[in-house]
């Protein structure tokens, strides 16, 4: 049975409208014809034919919770995020007993085809390797899968051969690495420029916005896909902007909150293919999707932005 979300796409929609939000025309989504529905975005996955919507659900941490929550607040958020188009699932290995069940959720009959899910590689020695690129499969129901990531570039010169060789077997249609820290950013650098790679995964926000100098536009150059983390930096802006009030001059860009005021800044950057964003709760969900909708700040806003957060 369907969840009631208390936010639903009537409210929603009516909410953006009210606003003035120029939403993104309708458009068929995964060969279907979705007629009076509004849909997210998309940007192209460089160097293919293939297109992916521009937010997506981060399901690391969210997943952490199953034990104690179940899986329905991840179904909830995923319907959520196909009512609007959207299809990409970030995630990465947890025990083999918290992702049978979140597998159960990502093969659940209403999702089947429907999901372009991120798996990781996130531990130390080759074999260890191994048996997570096979979690990983089950995780998905599938001996393909639709993006392979190296986390944090962890153990990165052992797992990198076998990352390629998934790649040539079918077993992985996309590869790419991740990072999330700053630190980390240049010797990241250096392997987007001698590796042949499909996607890199960077952090990247209005109070992280670090990744513009070199990494995005790198990305750019190179032809490569771009995946988004840490838009709230792992909640902490939420902590930093709390109590505060939204500029006025944000509606200018049709930014309704503290929320979209990141995501906003984040898909502003052409280098980026989608936002990754983390919640359990499907309001969240329908609000970080509402970035997507209206207008983006311009380069003097970007700037305005930066620096209204830098002391918050």
């Amino acid at each position: 049975m369907a969840r009631s979300y208390g936010t639903t796409r009537r409210s929603f929609l009516t909410r953006l409208a009210g606003l003035g939000v120029v939403l993104a025309a309708p458009r068929a989504v995964l060969g279907n014809t979705l007629p009076l529905q509004e849909v997210l975005p998309t940007r192209p996955i460089p160097g293919t034919e293939e297109t992916l919507p521009i937010v997506g659900f981060g399901s690391s941490k969210p997943v952490l919770e199953i034990p104690t929550e179940g899986t329905e607040p991840l179904f909830g958020v995923i319907r959520m995020l196909l009512e609007y188009g959207g299809r990409v699932v970030d995630t990465s290995p947890r025990t083999p007993e918290i992702d049978a069940e979140f597998g159960e959720v990502l093969t659940a009959p209403e999702f089947i085809g429907r999901l372009f899910v991120a798996t990781k590689i996130n531990t130390d020695g080759e074999a260890s390797g191994i048996e997570q690129m096979r979690q990983n499969q089950q995780l998905v129901g599938s001996r393909t899968v639709d993006l392979l990531e190296v986390e944090s570039m962890r153990n990165l010169d052992v797992h990198w051969p076998n990352v390629l060789r998934w790649k040539d077997s079918g077993e992985a249609r996309y590869i790419g690495v991740t990072t999330s820290s700053i630190p980390q950013h240049e010797v990241f650098e250096s392997f987007m420029r001698t590796q042949p790679l499909d996607f890199v995964q960077v952090n990247y926000s209005v109070m992280e916005p670090n990744a513009e100098d070199r990494l995005l536009p790198l990305a750019q150059d190179l032809g490569l896909a771009v995946l988004i983390n840490r838009p709230f930096m792992n909640g902490n802006y939420f902590g930093r902007v709390s109590g505060r009030e939204l500029p006025e001059w944000a509606a200018e860009f049709d930014c309704t909150s503290w929320a979209q005021f990141s995501l906003k800044y984040i898909l502003a950057h052409p280098a980026v293919t989608c936002a990754l964003t983390e919640t359990t709760n499907p309001e969240h969900m329908a609000e970080n999707i509402g970035a997507a909708f209206g207008r983006l700040p311009d380069e003097a806003t970007k700037r305005r932005m930066r620096d209204l957060v830098q002391d918050f």
